[in-house]
């Protein structure tokens, strides 16, 4: 018979795959690092093919065959409909004898909390939280974007400064130093090379991105409008954090919200201070904080809490990823 592992835990973002195995005792036998999980774009096969990468690698490095439990934290698992049909693909690959399938989302808010219980705010190219209690209570948004009532994340910050960038040239909006900075990231003399440019995919679309942290810079200098937008940004975390906190009870006990993604976690001074003093208003026994520990921690945790590990197994996995 092959050896087998506790947990096998999977943090799987669209850029990236994180893969862990923990033995009983919460010491970590092997780590793995593979490519995004993107079932929309290639399908849910292909894109647990891209995960089984990963997998495989650990596997032949910790000597083991399967896992107790897996424990997975996907991307683009955003519905119950969605985990449910991605931990059937993963359960016919036979890497562990149960599975559990969560948004990713949840990796970060169970790797900066020492129980399950807390909310998570993320912002990265998108937004999300979510919140949960020990007694199994979730909270949760679709987060697909507007459809969903979203409005923030990298991508959206940079649609808006663009929105603003190309008004406020043409004569139909406020002014502001984006029309300059945001061409001028692509070496480009106005927003219409600028417009011109990304129409014709000269510029090619993901890099988008790159204006979110041009807009940051901007707003640093003192431009008005570049400082509504992070206003805008701190406020919309503030309203997801309070909103998941009162579903679950929880706004009038101390609890942990947790700051994750790359945007929150560069702890650009408005956006993180606007943050702090919304919530101080809107719910003072909140206590925000930046989690800088890796997702995939947070996806053992989640596997060694699904196995009732003790809690010595527990800080011992966290003493891995923070030592």
């Amino acid at each position: 018979m092959g050896v087998t592992a506790h947990v096998l835990a999977i943090d799987a973002g669209n850029s990236k795959t994180d893969v862990a195995l923990v033995a009983p005792d919460g010491s970590v036998l092997a780590t793995a690092r593979g490519g995004g999980f993107r079932p929309p774009a290639v399908g849910v096969e292909a894109a647990v093919d891209t995960l089984a990468e990963a997998v495989t690698e650990a596997f032949a490095a910790a000597g083991v065959t399967s896992a107790t439990h897996v424990s997975a934290c996907l991307a683009n698992a955003d519905f119950p409909v969605e985990e449910e049909e991605l931990a059937k693909a993963l359960h016919a690959r036979a890497w562990g004898r149960t599975v559990t399938v969560r948004n990713d989302t949840f990796a970060i808010l169970r790797a900066g909390v020492t129980e399950p219980r807390g909310v998570a705010v993320v912002c990265g190219a998108g937004i999300n939280c979510v919140g949960m209690r020990p007694d199994g209570r979730t909270a949760r948004f679709p987060a697909l974007g507007r459809i969903s009532g979203d409005w923030g994340g990298g991508w959206g910050l940079a649609e808006e400064a663009l929105w603003h960038a190309a008004r406020a040239e043409d004569g139909r909006g406020e002014q502001t130093a984006l029309a300059r900075t945001l061409p001028a990231h692509f070496d480009l003399p106005t927003m219409y090379a600028l417009i011109e440019a990304l129409h014709l995919e000269h510029i090619e679309q993901p890099r988008r991105h790159e204006l979110t942290p041009v807009l940051f810079t901007t707003a640093a200098a003192g431009d008005p409008v570049a400082r509504s937008l992070i206003d805008r940004l701190a406020e919309e975390v503030t309203t997801m954090a309070t909103v998941a906190l009162t579903r679950l009870d929880l706004l009038e006990e101390e609890t942990p919200v947790l700051l994750g993604g790359g945007i929150l976690a560069a702890r650009h001074p408005q956006l993180d201070d606007g943050i702090r003093d919304r919530l101080t208003s809107r719910a003072p026994k909140a206590v925000p904080q930046v989690v800088e520990a890796s997702p995939v921690l947070g996806a053992a945790l989640l596997g060694l809490d699904h196995l009732k590990a003790p809690m010595e197994a527990q800080a011992r996995v966290r003493a891995h990823y923070e030592p």
